[in-house]
């Protein structure tokens, strides 16, 4: 691809559109488990008791839901949302994975390149993870259950997988870019400090605008440009 194509091009309406279809499809698909689950067994389950189920955990992801797709959608790009939203584990898999491929193949943001990588990104993961999660449930079924008992040396592991891949994702971003790092994860510290079962679809998206904010203010003061304080575009047409 010879030029870069901003935003609104050709390849981002199509992407919209297929996006669409393709998300209506994977909802009806989604659907369709249970329904086929209800017909076998013929239970069906009352209106009620399916409105007190959906109320119960609405309730609890309703805010993460709205937010993820405000904080995780700018940052994904287009064809990259649409497959994060409809494989799932955003957070832990295809954020870290956009921003790693992003950060090698280093494409202009808000073109059709950065949306590519980040849509290739994406469903290079998603089809990892189906391989390796495929892998490890026939290899790992028979000893699982004795290496991740209470009693096994490596159970305190399973414990710190997590925190270890963030860890590792993290560590360099925080390095390489330390100045607008600290402020994030100072609120974070706070935050858990306050609350420590604070989910992550509440903390994320308060770090996300805390750590805007910052950045914006340390760039406007001239922190981030070594004391550099840049000019003012409303001063300079006047």
């Amino acid at each position: 691809m010879s030029k870069n194509k901003e935003l609104g091009s050709p390849y981002i309406e199509k992407t919209h559109f297929w996006g669409r279809i393709f998300s209506v499809i994977a909802f009806i698909i989604l659907l369709s488990v249970p329904t086929m689950i209800t017909v076998h067994y013929d239970a069906h389950p009352t209106f009620h008791q399916i409105f007190d189920g959906f109320v119960s955990v609405a309730l609890i992801f309703w805010t993460a839901a709205i937010l993820e797709i405000i904080v995780y959608a700018p940052m994904l790009g287009t064809g990259a949302s649409y497959l994060s939203f409809v494989t799932g584990n955003t957070t832990n898999l295809k954020l870290p994975c956009v921003l790693n491929a992003r950060e090698i193949a280093k494409p202009k943001p808000g073109t059709d390149e950065d949306e590519i990588v980040s849509t290739i990104a994406v469903a290079t993961s998603t089809i990892v993870t189906t391989i390796i999660l495929a892998i490890g449930v026939l290899a790992l079924t028979p000893i699982l259950p004795k290496i991740t008992a209470k009693g096994s040396v490596f159970a305190p592991a399973f414990n710190q997988v997590l925190p270890a891949l963030f860890g590792a994702l993290g560590a360099g971003y925080f390095a390489k870019h330390w100045r607008i790092s600290f402020v994030p994860i100072l609120t974070a510290v706070i935050c858990l400090l306050f609350n420590g079962n604070l989910g992550t679809g509440t903390l994320i998206p308060i770090c996300v605008v805390v750590s805007i904010l910052g950045a914006y203010v340390m760039y406007i003061s001239g922190f981030l440009t070594g004391g550099v304080k840049p000019e003012n575009p409303l001063k300079k047409k006047k």
